[in-house]
């Protein structure tokens, strides 16, 4: 089975061209459906869908989350498109099967308080204090995602413009607008930072270094991200995600258009963006029930 995901991975590579995390993903997943499979004792995949089924009975005993669950579900259905074009298999039994229904619930947001707090946490008497504030300000600024923000390069920026590009899901690029306010921490964590990091381990393109010089990980920024949260005491469930939550549900209820938060956002589909619609008018709600003496 594992030979049949190798070919399937180089498949994804050299036809469809997508990216090397989203392969690794399309993998991953494909690895824990077949070690289920051979746990229970099967060595090529099923064409049962009552099988695959079981699959996803076990997955929820697991405690897999549903977002979890639809993702897998996409690519086993994919996957085995592929079979069925291959020849690999007679019947395709995911035309059998319902994608499991996503759970609904919104992502957490941080008032403009907590932001603010959250933003100013880092000291910036020290150089990397200056590197994680300038970090705060673009990811505010910008709504970038995480792996966005690690792989933005200093020929990304076009301060001067006031833009920076970014390369997003699906190799997608977009232009996006940055204030002054964020222009103005990277600069001075150009001059303050950056610039003893590149003198002392060579030239980067990545425009965040870590202490050693080298570019920064997913990890480390959830990890510094953890650090500030427990520091200023803010205590709901924030995730590097949270920011990019932040800034759009933060858009949207000071009047912003839809159309363009889903363009900053970089979102395919504008179903994904109307979700911070809901996040407003269940704080509406919230702050109504609260302040109004006979709600």
């Amino acid at each position: 089975m594992k030979d049949i995901i190798s070919d399937y991975s180089r498949y994804l590579r050299l036809d469809r061209g997508l990216s090397q995390n989203t392969i690794l993903s399309y993998r991953q997943d494909l690895l824990e459906f077949s070690h289920y499979l051979e746990k229970d004792g099967m060595k090529k995949y099923p064409e049962d869908h009552f099988q695959i089924t079981n699959f996803f009975a076990f997955q929820d005993q697991a405690g897999k989350s549903k977002t979890s669950e639809i993702r897998i579900f996409s690519t086993l259905r994919k996957f085995y498109q592929w079979m069925e074009l291959m020849g690999n298999i007679n019947v395709n039994p995911m035309t059998e099967l319902d994608a499991p229904k996503k759970a609904q619930h919104l992502p957490v947001v941080l008032s403009m308080e907590e932001v603010v707090s959250l933003i100013e946490s880092p000291d910036i008497s020290k150089p990397l204090g200056i590197r994680d504030r300038a970090i705060f300000e673009v990811m505010y600024a910008t709504g970038l995602r995480v792996s966005e923000l690690i792989n933005l390069t200093m020929d990304d920026l076009h301060l001067d413009l006031g833009l920076i590009k970014t390369v997003g899901k699906g190799d997608k690029e977009r232009l996006l607008p940055i204030g002054d306010t964020a222009i103005n921490w990277l600069k001075k964590y150009f001059t303050d930072t950056r610039n003893d990091l590149v003198q002392r381990y060579g030239q980067k393109t990545q425009v965040f270094l870590n202490f050693r010089g080298q570019h920064l990980t997913r990890q480390s920024i959830w990890r510094m991200i953890k650090k500030y949260i427990n520091q200023v005491g803010i205590t709901k469930d924030v995730t590097p995600h949270t920011l990019r939550h932040s800034f759009a549900t933060n858009l949207l209820a000071n009047g912003a258009d839809l159309r363009v938060v889903q363009e900053l956002l970089g979102h395919s589909d504008i179903s994904t963006t109307q979700i911070y619609t809901h996040i407003n008018q269940t704080r509406m709600k919230q702050v109504y029930e609260q302040a109004h003496p006979r709600a």
